[in-house]
This record gives structure tokens, sequence and C-alpha cells, in this order.
């Protein structure tokens, strides 16, 4: 690895192919735009963002948000907004539906 590069392999989608698929082909520019998609063991996706060029994305939140669906998948809690890893979940149930502003607010996140 390069110093300041990142430990993981970056790929090329020369022609498009991948982000026609994604819908972030832009083929005026014959470029992607910026998209990341965060895909599960079962191949559904999960998250999404695209952005034009001008503003980078957050691999902070990016991280988080990996880390909230796999603690979702493997516990079957709720990881609300701003949720942070070793903080408070919630359960889903039917009581709890619609209720969520009682029991969860930002505070607990952080």
């Amino acid at each position: 690895m390069v110093a300041g590069g990142v430990p993981f392999p970056l790929l090329s989608d020369q022609g498009g192919r991948v982000g026609t698929a994604y819908g972030v082909y832009d083929e005026d520019a014959g470029v992607d735009i910026r998209g990341r998609f965060l895909i599960d063991p079962d191949f559904v996706i999960r998250a999404m963002e695209v952005m034009t060029p001008e503003v980078g994305r957050n691999v902070t939140e990016l991280i988080r948000q990996v880390k909230a669906f796999q603690l979702v998948r493997k516990e079957g809690v709720v990881a609300p907004a701003g949720w942070q890893p070793g903080k408070p979940t919630l359960t889903p149930s039917p009581e709890l539906a619609g209720k969520v502003w009682k029991v969860w607010s930002v505070d607990n996140a952080f």
C-alpha cells in the first residue's frame, strides 16, 4: 500500500456498466458520479448515497452504518438515528410503533 492510500483495492468502471446498473452513470460525461451502496449478505441494498463530485463522502458515517446494519442483522434490534456502537438500541414491537420519540433521543446516541 502506498502511504496515504486505502487498505483495499479500488476498481474502475470503464464503460459505465456497474454505474448504469446502480443508476449513477453520467452518460454525457462518461463517468460514474459518487455513489455508495451497502449490500447485505442476501444481496439486498440496505443503504445508498449518491453525491455529485464536488462534495466528498463521510467515511466515518459509512463505518457507523456498516456496524449498525451488522448489529441489526445479528441481534434483531433497531439502531435509531444517530446510534453509535456501544450505545442503546431499540427492540422492535407493536407497542413501540409511533412512540420512538418517547424512549429515544439523539442524546442517547452520543
